[in-house]
């Protein structure tokens, strides 16, 4: 399948080398000009004033936009590279920028160091560029459950769904996910500005993410030493989360570590109650983050192993 071998390209590229800063800083990221697309399109149609029927028509519009302009560039471009495995390594490094691996493994390790250490100042700056919550209301287990979640969640959406898009679709089918990804993380939330108008988007990615999702849950417990408890606390608690499918790889994390994730959470001003995933367990410690990042590699090589035999079947 060629899409499985474009993946395997991506993957590879990623592992080795991510995205380097000094060409970030020369051409920017895929993501950014996604971005910047959606930035535009929610200053140009998502009016204030609007009654909500209006913005919600005008959010549909964004999302067909931008999702239609990533999968149809990658179409065109897909078009015309050349058959054979020139076209597919070519085709695998434009897709090498989509796969955020290197990226998440390094994230989550720059706050696993300082929190190992003791710095729980330095290892709430770090976890503050992956989590959303306010990192000066954590403490150290509070630190290191934001780290795990936000590990877990990003191997679903920022690993296993683009590169499972990406086997059944090839190029395009990467792109789009991207798009969509990108759509419910700047206009898919439930605040006043975006209840309406990044509606369609949040519901467009819940779809997109129903299987990646689970997929990344049996990953996770397929590489664990605990797979049977992984498994159980994942069919158990995962529909206690807030997200349709953020509670899977999630839940399977929880149970693979034996420990407890979730719970209540504070988001500026407002404290949000969510269910414990696996209740029973302890908090996490500093060490669980080293013991999870192994789970992750196991993770990687797995997706990646069954991306290559999808290529050669």
């Amino acid at each position: 399948m060629t899409g499985a071998a474009i993946m395997v390209v991506a993957l590879g590229i990623d592992a080795l080398i991510g995205w380097p800063p000094r060409l970030y800083a020369l051409i920017g990221h895929p993501v950014t000009w996604i971005g910047a697309l959606i930035g535009a399109l929610d200053r140009w149609i998502n009016l204030d004033g609007g009654d909500e029927r209006a913005r919600r028509v005008a959010g549909v519009v964004a999302a067909l936009v931008v999702i239609g302009t990533a999968a149809a560039m990658a179409f065109l471009v897909a078009s015309v590279l050349p058959d054979g495995w020139p076209g597919v390594v070519l085709a695998g490094v434009l897709a090498w920028p989509l796969i955020a691996m290197r990226s998440l493994r390094e994230h989550v390790e720059a706050v696993a160091a300082p929190l190992a250490a003791g710095n729980l100042d330095a290892a709430r700056r770090a976890v503050a560029m992956i989590v959303g919550r306010d990192p000066n209301q954590l403490d150290q287990a509070g630190v290191a459950r934001a780290t795990l979640e936000s590990l877990a969640e990003n191997t679903s959406d920022g690993i296993v769904a683009p590169v499972f898009w990406g086997v059944i679709f090839g190029l395009p089918g990467i792109a789009a996910y991207k798009a969509i990804n990108t759509l419910d993380s700047m206009i898919g939330h439930r605040s006043e500005r975006y209840a309406a108008f990044g509606w369609a988007s949040a519901r467009i990615d819940d779809v997109v993410n129903l299987i990646p999702a689970r997929l990344t849950g049996l990953l996770f417990a397929a590489v664990s030493t605990r797979p049977r408890e992984a498994l159980t606390t994942m069919w158990r608690d995962a529909g206690h989360h807030r997200s349709p499918n953020a509670g899977w790889p999630e839940a399977a994390l929880a149970g693979a570590l034996d420990i407890r994730l979730s719970g209540p959470r504070v988001y500026g001003d407002r404290v949000a109650e969510e269910p414990w995933v696996n209740p029973g367990a302890a908090d996490p410690m500093p060490a669980d983050i080293g013991r999870a990042l192994k789970l992750f590699q196991f993770v990687m090589l797995a997706l990646t192993l069954i991306a290559a035999v999808c290529a050669l079947i």
